[in-house]
């Protein structure tokens, strides 16, 4: 069912230094006009909101709560994993092109900058003029930074356009040669409402308003080039990414995540998370992001006696040790036998089993799920389940994984309602753009 490297000195951007605010460009300030002119909107699509630039100065220690922006990798891979999420994916606004792609990038990385900061974005939520809507919405003011981390990623249609035979943005000759659709999977349900997208954004913190916060203003400055497809909330971290965390749970009760590759792992980090010199040169640094919504069955699964919860996953569910005996973070010995019988310890098809390394070349991914509760139907069923995310440095590396899993126990207890794949470029160094590389 793991940051930030010393900050780099940054290059001039093309246009002007590195030290001039991000401006609007004439699509966003258009839609800044048009947001005044029609009030505020419902939801998330507010009006836009250009951000301004933030700075760290003089490359002072962040405040307590705050995970640096600039470094070598993305924040939100390997930070300590936060207790909450918001996870967009947007779609451009068809006409846009190559300059809008470039200004809403710009935007965001102003953006994200401040907001990692815990800082209101662009005048605040107090313009000058008090017959313009504000700059930042407001619902995060007071809260500090929470941890926010935001994780940007680019999806292949960006590179190839819908029908996967244009080159709108003008970048298909960048398109890395991995980031290829993901193959359809044994007991696939998948929703177009709740899969793919041409960005996306992975937004954790510690406090789920700071979240939601920025993604909503993300969102906002995004009007008139990008509009968001789809997005999930998400709860209680399913995997840990440091040893000073607690194994968590999932909806099942079971930990989660016990052999998910550590942030201290530079090791295994550079052989199964990080890009490297098999990508393009603007990836490298970078990874690959997988999300995929997994509905699980909630009332089926508490109607399954313990000896069979255990036999699906092949651990105990109390302290979450393998079947085959010893702690949680004793390997699993799938060749051992059950006590008393001639019959393996792990079922041949518990999920511990098929998703071992062992059992699928070695391969490891970084994994960063999260819990989700999307309400209930008519007959008082949870629409709950597990937002999977996964990072590797070959989608590859995931399909194996799950290819693996076809007879997998589990199955008869979950469903794949949604999916997605983005290309996630390296960290950002100061006075840098998120993805600049793409474009120089």
């Amino acid at each position: 069912m793991t940051e930030n490297a010393p900050q780099a000195e940054g290059r001039e951007e093309a246009g002007g230094s590195a030290t001039d605010p991000l401006r609007p460009s004439r699509r966003g300030l258009l839609g800044m006009v048009g947001a005044g002119i029609a009030g505020a909107a419902v939801g998330l699509a507010g009006g836009a909101a250009i951000a301004g630039a933030a700075s760290n100065g003089g490359g002072s220690a962040p405040r307590s709560g705050e995970v640096p922006f600039h470094g070598e990798h993305q924040a939100g891979i390997v930070t300590p994993a936060q207790d909450r999420l918001h996870f967009a994916a947007f779609t451009m606004v068809a006409g846009t092109g190559r300059d809008d792609l470039v200004s809403l990038l710009r935007d965001w990385t102003a953006a994200a900058e401040a907001l990692a900061r815990g800082r209101e974005i662009g005048t605040g939520v107090e313009p000058a003029n008090p017959l313009l809507p504000p700059d930042d919405t407001g619902e995060a003011t007071g809260l500090g930074a929470g941890r926010l981390t935001l994780t940007f990623g680019l999806g292949r249609e960006l590179f190839t356009g819908a029908d996967g035979a244009g080159d709108p943005y003008g970048i298909r000759a960048r398109l890395p040669a991995a980031l290829q659709p993901l193959p359809s999977f044994a007991f696939d349900l998948l929703e177009a409402g709740a899969s793919g997208g041409e960005l996306c954004v992975q937004a954790c913190a510690d406090d789920p308003q700071v979240a939601v916060h920025a993604i909503r203003n993300l969102t906002r400055i995004a009007m008139g080039r990008a509009h968001l497809k789809w997005s999930q909330l998400g709860f209680g971290r399913t995997a840990s990414t440091s040893r000073e965390q607690d194994t968590p749970r999932n909806l099942f009760g079971f930990k989660d995540g016990t052999a998910n590759i550590m942030s201290d792992e530079a090791a295994a980090l550079a052989d199964h998370v990080w890009v490297g010199s098999e990508g393009p040169e603007w990836l490298r640094g970078g990874s690959y992001l997988v999300a995929r919504k997994i509905l699980m069955t909630i009332e089926t699964w508490d109607r399954a006696s313990l000896g069979e919860q255990q036999a699906i996953i092949g651990r105990t569910k109390r302290e979450g040790g393998p079947l085959s005996g010893g702690g949680e973070f004793d390997a699993p010995d799938f060749a051992a036998v059950a006590s008393g019988g001639s019959a393996p310890a792990i079922d041949p098809a518990a999920h511990v089993r098929l998703a071992h390394p062992d059992n699928n070349g070695g391969v490891r991914m970084l994994r960063r799920g999260y819990n989700y509760v999307d309400g209930s139907n008519a007959l008082g069923q949870l629409g709950a389940g597990l937002f999977f995310i996964s990072f590797q440095r070959d989608p590859e590396i995931f399909v194996r994984v799950q290819n693996s899993l076809k007879p997998d126990l589990m199955n008869e207890y979950i469903r794949h309602v949604g999916s997605g794949l983005w290309a996630v470029p390296g960290g950002v160094s100061r006075g840098e753009f998120l993805a600049q590389a793409l474009f120089d």
